[in-house]
């Protein structure tokens, strides 16, 4: 969070590219690992003012949970020792437009299916469209809250790492209006 208020302050750290690259050649130990979206204008280093070497950083439309998500935030945490899983998704999310709209389109159709109960379970009053932004990043919020939720049931190691306390794992929203990236 300290990295996104520098972002936002237009304040981010000078970095030397090159000698992070050599720094981190024979070995990593980033303290976070982050499930974002593939979206092109979320890249959670740039947002979050992180170097090379310093945070792993797993992306699939609409930040949505799989095996092969779990496996790689599993290795980010029990191998090499991330200390925190933050799943960040976004404001005006196009994967979750195309769940609310149940677009069907190749493999994008399992993608966003697994995006549905997130659009189900968002309690909003109003116009329940993607055209309507205060819904989509609504049920943002609900798609993050219920991908934790999930992490936790279907990888009993991340469960018992966060219950003894090894890591924790918490959710985030970024706007892409302001650029600041608040907790859930």
């Amino acid at each position: 969070l300290r990295g996104n208020a520098r972002f936002v302050a237009g304040a981010r750290q000078t970095r030397d590219w090159l000698q992070e690259q050599k720094g981190t050649a024979d070995g990593q130990h980033p303290a976070a690992v982050f499930l974002t979206c593939v979206d092109s204008r979320a890249p959670v280093e740039v947002v979050c003012d992180f170097g090379i070497g310093q945070a792993f950083n797993a992306r699939v439309a609409g930040n949505v949970v799989n095996d092969d998500v779990l496996g790689s935030i599993e290795f980010a945490t029990a191998v090499s020792g991330a200390k925190v899983v933050m799943v960040m998704g976004h404001t005006a999310c196009g994967a979750i437009k195309g769940a609310i709209d149940n677009v069907r389109l190749g493999n994008l159709t399992l993608l966003l299916a697994r995006i549905q109960n997130s659009v189900a379970a968002t309690e909003y009053s109003g116009d329940r469209s993607s055209k309507n932004a205060e819904f989509v990043d609504a049920v943002a919020r609900t798609h993050v809250r219920m991908s934790i939720d999930l992490m936790r049931q279907r990888s009993p190691l991340l469960a018992d790492m966060e219950r003894k306390g090894d890591i924790a794992i918490v959710g985030s929203l970024y706007d892409l209006g302001t650029g600041v990236v608040s907790l859930i």
